[in-house]
């Protein structure tokens, strides 16, 4: 199955409720966070965004399994893929979330008690705009005294997403909710 970049018809759909399905414009994103159950679930209850799917990215095995990822074998990092209206959310306003709400950009190969190079930080940019983006959004932080360490998240170009098991997708949701790794408002940067 080709999981490259999908139509937004095959993604798997949260629509909002100001916002129809059919007639929101989209683009799409991809973050690395951390486990990725955590991440998508954040993403997903953001206002503007109109489906998430949770995969791999970032590495040279094809089709990978989790099982596979874990090995630390196959270089994916666990990954989300956003489909967004940026009519309604910016992409800017999702690299900022990203970086100060929902992971800790300055963990190398971790997040939490989630250790290894499948958690690690990255955002892969899909177009020039969202590198520009994010990388001012990256220098923003690290301008800002307020990190306690330096921020680790990479900016690379987006590679091959391959869709997780569907087990993964949505899995908080599935479960009856969570908890996760997940930072509160910043809190890795406050001493």
């Amino acid at each position: 199955m080709d999981t490259t970049s999908p139509s937004p018809d095959t993604a798997t759909p949260l629509v909002t409720p100001a916002q129809p399905e059919a007639e929101a414009a989209r683009e799409s994103a991809v973050f690395a966070g951390g486990c990725f159950w955590g991440v998508e679930d954040a993403f997903r209850h953001l206002p503007g965004v109109i489906a998430t799917r949770v995969g791999y990215a970032g590495g040279h095995t094809e089709h990978p399994t989790y099982r596979e990822v874990c090995s630390h074998t196959t270089g994916h990092a666990e990954a989300v893929e956003v489909v967004y209206d940026p009519a309604l959310v910016s992409y800017e306003a999702l690299v900022t979330a990203f970086l100060f709400d929902i992971h800790d950009p300055t963990q190398l190969n971790r997040q939490g008690p989630d250790v290894g190079d499948q958690y690690r930080s990255a955002i892969f940019v899909r177009d020039a705009g969202q590198r520009v983006t994010a990388e001012r959004v990256l220098a923003q932080l690290a301008g800002q005294s307020r990190a306690r360490r330096p921020i680790v998240t990479e900016v690379t170009d987006a590679p091959r997403f391959w869709e997780a098991e569907e087990y993964h997708q949505q899995y908080f949701e599935k479960q009856g909710g969570g908890a996760c790794h997940l930072p509160v408002n910043g809190s890795w940067m406050r001493a």
